[in-house]
């Protein structure tokens, strides 16, 4: 009776270790077949993800390849420009901004950067091509390179012509050579070839697309093509060579520069109706700024050496006479101006526009300057922009400077 009983437990439980075998191994089959299905499926989503980055790799080295060949004909065609494709007869180049100065004419304007430590400019970015955090960081560099261009030049029309009837001149006359002629690359005249010119200033703030600069010897209007922060370590030249006419004594500066006793009665008048759009803070610091530009002759080479020769065109401001001697003559003669006729060097009165004022003086042979007065000019030419002004970068000069 037992030994049957116990026959029966060990059957059944047989029955139920084949069942839960039969079961696991359906289980483990499934789960197996199930692997091997997503599997499958992951492999074949693989090799497509595969064959799509073959294909992008493929159709980015097509592009690139096209990139390579049009910048080869590209940079061809400038090489050789042809008569027929205008497109490629330049380089893609534009200015990014434009110089708001205080000198209003060339006349006036320093022949070289940080003679005039006070002559202040405002450079303002076309924000549509130079967004402001383009200028992030410049702010922490003292000075900063300026390539542009010199839009006053009057010979600009030639510069389109076939090279064989520009009239290109390759010497110009120098003021250091009381006129002697120099190869245009051994100087920095504006009549070049191409009218770029490059300059250094003082960076004093930055705020949004509008940059403040001091030294500067840039006219205003002046059209911007690119700024570089200066770098004293490879900017500035150990032991650099220059030519004895340009390093012997400056034969620019004058003897003395005075003002006349009604002066400053003059300029008060007039402070009060340009004091809102002036870089300056005050009458006293404007008046520095006339004396540190008149500090340097800044008559042409025709004026200095034949200054009985002129006659005034009184209506538009334009001296007259003599036009043989200087090929830079041409340029200066039609933003310098001169009225009462007389003999005497002394009775010659000279003007100098700074912005926009008519600034009156006198130069006797000695060297000595005589500011005689100053009044509002109806001749400058307006650029149509906003002017910036002193009051509105004050407080930004104060926390640029620590102050």
């Amino acid at each position: 009776m037992a030994s049957s009983q116990s026959s029966k437990f060990l059957t059944l439980t047989a029955t139920i270790t084949l069942a839960l075998a039969a079961a696991l191994s359906a289980s483990t089959a499934l789960s197996f077949y199930m692997w091997r299905r997503k599997s499958r499926s992951l492999e074949s989503k693989v090799v497509e993800l595969e064959k799509s980055l073959k294909s992008s790799m493929d159709k980015c080295c097509a592009e690139r390849q096209g990139r390579i060949r049009a910048q080869q004909a590209l940079r061809k065609g400038l090489a050789h420009p042809q008569a027929n494709n205008l497109e490629l007869s330049a380089y893609p180049m534009a200015p990014i901004g434009i110089i708001q100065s205080c000198y209003s004419t060339r006349n006036g304007t320093p022949r070289q950067p940080l003679l005039v430590p006070l002559a202040r400019a405002c450079l303002i970015f076309d924000p549509s091509r130079v967004p402001p955090a383009s200028l992030e960081g410049l702010k922490e560099y003292s000075h900063c390179w300026i390539i542009y261009v010199f839009h006053l030049n009057t010979n600009l029309e030639n510069l389109w012509k076939q090279p064989s009837k520009s009239r290109f001149k390759a010497k110009v006359r120098v003021p250091r050579l009381k006129g002697g002629r120099m190869g245009v690359f051994a100087t920095r005249s504006p009549h070049r070839p191409c009218p770029i010119g490059l300059t250094v200033a003082k960076v004093e703030a930055v705020q949004d697309n509008m940059v403040l600069l001091s030294g500067v010897d840039l006219v205003d209007g002046t059209p911007v093509l690119d700024i570089k922060p200066y770098l004293p370590y490879c900017d500035s030249i150990e032991g650099a060579r220059v030519p004895k006419w340009v390093s012997g004594d400056n034969l620019l500066a004058v003897a003395s520069v005075s003002f006349s006793e009604d002066f400053p009665y003059t300029l008060a008048e007039c402070w009060v109706k340009t004091e809102k759009k002036s870089l300056y803070a005050s009458p006293d610091e404007f008046q520095s700024l006339i004396k540190q530009v008149l500090s340097w002759d800044i008559r042409s080479l025709a004026q200095r050496n034949r200054p009985h020769d002129y006659r005034v065109e009184t209506e538009n401001g334009i001296a007259l006479g003599n036009t043989s001697d200087s090929d830079s003559y041409q340029d200066e003669k039609a933003s310098t101006h001169i009225t009462d006729q007389a003999s005497p060097i002394e009775e010659i009165i000279y003007h100098l526009s700074l912005e926009g004022l008519d600034v009156s003086y006198r130069i006797d042979c000695n060297g000595n300057v005589l500011v005689e007065k100053v009044t509002i000019s109806s001749d400058v030419p307006d650029n149509h922009q906003k002017r910036c002004n002193y009051s509105e970068w004050s407080d930004k000069l104060r926390f640029h400077k620590g102050l």
